[in-house]
């Protein structure tokens, strides 16, 4: 019998940790082992114990706490997993992950990142293998071709088209790249590869540049990602050991060597050609297309760039075959999606689905549903390049035609949900505030235009809208996206036009009534007390920090909206329900 804990990024924060070093203690005299594996998506259970007889999963416990270590432990050397029934995972939580189809994902939380013999002994590196001795580049290239492979990062565009424009181009120099620089507000699925199977993106990766030609390639990775730094650094030392990276790869002419570049956390890098200037030691601006990467990238020399969800999906293309891979999805969009399920969210975590599925599906059926059984209004894809998609748009089928059509983006796979009590005006502006701070400013539409707009944001939220400002926002938007450099300038109008397209509405409620619909402007809130529901406890009174709730012991109170602060402390200290926003 052993036992995996879920040590990712999520599952250490939850305390995983300090249950593994509980647990080390509670077992140190028996022989149960005792391992670790990343993250398997379900984030909202962690942390997460699995407990196998050899391959077999017998049990998979949640929540777990340092506390329950002495009483894991008990129940292990006892043989008697039945004392575990408490900690285990429901029936209702366990379709989380029975609804979804994993390929980029399929060994996360499964396998120990940290060891290249897990990897191999789940079939890793086969396709390597048949890469090498059994294909030529143009054979890899015509498999992914088949397979309907498109970019992960954002654009969709065909990845077979890149690898073909790469190895094309003239010059033995070449160099492959690998663009984990995940930026979006929300979005941890290249991190969650990269901690939990290592070895996968590499895999990938040495294809990609067995295809194109390169002998050298760079993850470039956010230095805020440490754990999966330090784990693709040892992946990287251990597959050189092993002889499959390096020099003259599993005895062939191939040869490859795999650096990481740690980047300083720019939003900006997330676009190639400003990683590309960030990687050569330079501030992350985007350059001018063409010349495009293919023929001019890193160096000056022909490079090609795709992100971690991308490379983590080639080995299982090759070792099943393109055909395989475009049977899933839709005519438009083949293969699956991996998505960071965030929000107001009951069931939040990865998620990767065959593309085709809606909206609906997604989050209801493997999300739960909305948090505390409130409405659903709205969810946001693409991060700050993406756009609002709202509750009568929910059966949108997921692929990049059916979410272009709507306005939003499929982007790299952020999916942020949103309730009853989010209000869409100060969504929009949230996201304005951080494309306008993450603007490397090489362009003026971008540099003052998305600043301009960050303004009439705020000033519409703070209660000083006025007429004609949702015509100036369009009409910023508009320049903004014709004018700017690059794509994440031409996008980052989306979540304000999306809003103004769907909520318009809440735009005009702001301006015109001076009244946030969903009560979360501060500056638009008036708290009033129900006389029906009060029932004279004085205890927001009590607790009011100005002295604007008057009343007597038993009777209904008042609050004086000239002197409320709008802090909000009679609402969370009322018991009644008396207390709502307006």
């Amino acid at each position: 019998m052993r036992i995996v804990i879920g040590e990712g990024s999520c599952g250490i924060a939850a305390g995983a940790s300090k249950v593994h070093e509980r647990l080390s203690l509670a077992l140190k005299d028996t022989d149960i082992n005792i391992g670790i594996a990343g993250c398997i998506g379900m984030c909202f259970l962690e942390p997460i114990i699995d407990i196998y007889d050899g391959k077999l999963l017998l049990k998979r416990l949640v929540r777990v706490s340092p506390d329950s270590a002495e009483e894991i432990a008990e129940a292990l050397k006892n043989n008697d997993l039945s004392a575990l029934d408490k900690l285990e995972i429901s029936e209702s939580d366990s379709v989380f992950l029975k609804k979804q189809t994993r390929i980029a994902l399929r060994r996360c939380g499964l396998i120990d990142p940290e060891s290249i013999d897990a990897y191999t002994s789940d079939g890793g590196y086969t396709a390597l293998k048949k890469v090498l001795t059994e294909m030529s580049p143009e054979d890899v290239i015509e498999e992914i071709k088949i397979s309907g492979l498109a970019g992960r990062g954002g654009a969709g565009f065909p990845t077979w088209f890149k690898w073909n424009a790469a190895r094309r181009s003239q010059g033995e120099e070449k160099y492959l790249i690998c663009n984990a620089d995940e930026g979006d507000p929300g979005a941890f699925m290249d991190r969650a590869v990269i901690e939990s199977d290592p070895h996968t993106l590499i895999e990938g990766m040495l294809i990609g540049a067995y295809a194109i030609g390169a002998q050298n390639a760079y993850v470039y990775v956010r230095a805020e990602y440490p754990l999966a730094i330090v784990r693709l650094q040892k992946a990287i030392n251990e597959a050189t050991e092993k002889g499959y990276l390096g020099k003259n790869i599993l005895g062939t002419d191939f040869s490859c060597f795999l650096k990481i570049k740690a980047g300083a956390g720019a939003f900006v890098c997330g676009e190639e050609t400003a990683l590309i200037e960030s990687l050569e030691g330079k501030r992350g601006m985007p350059r001018l297309k063409p010349p495009f990467p293919a023929e001019k990238g890193y160096e000056n020399k022909p490079s090609n760039i795709n992100n971690v969800e991308t490379f983590a999906n080639v080995s299982w293309i090759i070792e099943n075959g393109g055909k395989a891979f475009s049977a899933m999805g839709t005519e438009n969009s083949k293969g699956t999606k991996v998505f960071a399920l965030t929000g107001k969210i009951k069931r939040g975590g990865l998620v990767e689905i065959p593309m085709g599925l809606t909206l609906r599906e997604v989050i209801y059926d493997i999300g739960g549903g909305i948090r505390d059984d409130k409405e659903f209004k709205a969810v946001q894809l693409g991060g700050p390049s993406g756009g609002c998609i709202p509750k009568e748009l929910l059966d949108t089928v997921i692929d990049y035609k059916a979410l272009s059509a709507t306005g939003a983006i499929m982007g790299s796979g952020g999916m942020v949900v949103m309730d009853e009590g989010t209000c869409m005006v100060n969504m929009a502006r949230f996201f304005l505030d951080f494309t306008t701070k993450e603007s490397c400013g090489k362009c003026v539409h971008c540099r003052i235009g998305t600043k301009r707009m960050f303004e009439i944001l705020t000033r519409i939220t703070e209660g000083n809208g006025k007429d004609g400002d949702i015509e100036l926002l369009e009409e910023l938007c508009d320049g903004i996206r014709s004018g700017a450099l690059c794509g994440l300038g031409q996008t980052a109008p989306n979540p304000v036009l999306t809003t103004i397209k769907y909520f318009r509405n809440e735009y005009e409620a702001h301006i015109n009534e001076k009244r946030c619909p969903a009560g979360e402007c501060a500056a638009l809130r008036t708290y009033v007390i129900d006389k029906d529901k009060c029932k004279g406890c004085t205890l927001c009174a009590k607790k009011c920090p100005v002295n604007a709730i008057s009343g007597t012991v038993k009777e209904a109170h008042i609050i004086d909206t000239d002197k409320c602060i709008k802090c909000g402390q009679c609402k969370d200290v009322c018991r009644f329900g008396a207390v709502e926003v307006r």
